[in-house]
């Protein structure tokens, strides 16, 4: 990961327009900029280039956002920024779900989306955790090599399902509102806590040994969640 003053961003959209006003914005704030016209180029750039992040447009002819997030997910952890023309809750979860590190709808201000990007770029570059081992139930986290396990199986998070987990279990029994998982995880002040309950819910698929009855990451009726160990 490059620091974020010299970071490289990829932008993916079939409108050169739109994504000539995003790159000029992205540019003033020191990025290299790069761009791709469709899903298929861009898929291919980013797995050659491995850019700092990729700005993806969902709604695209051919190979769309949502199926270029997927193949990217399955072969890199770089952070994605989507841009979506729709405002449905549907499209949101779906992006976040692929492993999206956030979301604008269109229309939106270039200068909102590049301080997305600023926000995104600043977690992904952050430090890395002083080592520590954290474990709860069957759970366990090596901040220094950054893994999971689970039973002594490694286990694979995306980037917020990692920093969501690493808070959860800092913090054993401890009830948190979403409105602050949503500014201690993903540093929003405001925003759509639908996006903590899209994580919460992958999380508990990928740690919990039946997701429909959590016993470590439980719900808090009226609050929110609670790591129990």
């Amino acid at each position: 990961m490059s620091s974020e003053a010299d970071a490289r961003v990829l932008v993916v959209d079939d409108d050169p327009a739109l994504a000539e006003v995003v790159a000029r914005y992205l540019r003033r704030d020191g990025y290299d900029v790069d761009y791709a016209p469709d899903g298929e180029s861009g898929l291919r750039q980013a797995l050659a280039t491995l850019p700092d992040l990729v700005v993806l447009d969902l709604m695209m002819p051919g190979m769309d956002g949502f199926e270029v997030c997927r193949r990217l997910r399955e072969a890199t952890a770089i952070p994605v920024v989507m841009l979506t023309a729709r405002g449905e809750e549907n499209d949101r979860i779906a992006g976040l779900d692929l492993g999206a590190d956030d979301y604008v709808t269109k229309p939106f201000s270039p200068g909102e989306l590049a301080a997305r990007v600023r926000a995104v770029l600043r977690r992904a570059s952050a430090p890395p955790a002083p080592a520590a081992l954290l474990t709860g139930g069957d759970v366990e986290i090596d901040t220094r090599a950054h893994t999971v396990r689970r039973k002594g199986e490694p286990i694979t998070l995306t980037t917020k399902e990692y920093d969501l987990l690493v808070c959860f279990m800092t913090h054993p029994g401890r009830a948190f509102r979403r409105e602050e998982l949503l500014e201690t995880v993903w540093g929003w002040s405001i925003g759509d806590t639908s996006t903590v309950t899209v994580h919460v819910r992958r999380l508990r698929e990928k740690v919990e040994t039946d997701a429909s009855a959590p016993r470590h990451l439980t719900t808090v009726r009226g609050v929110g969640y609670r790591w129990e160990p």
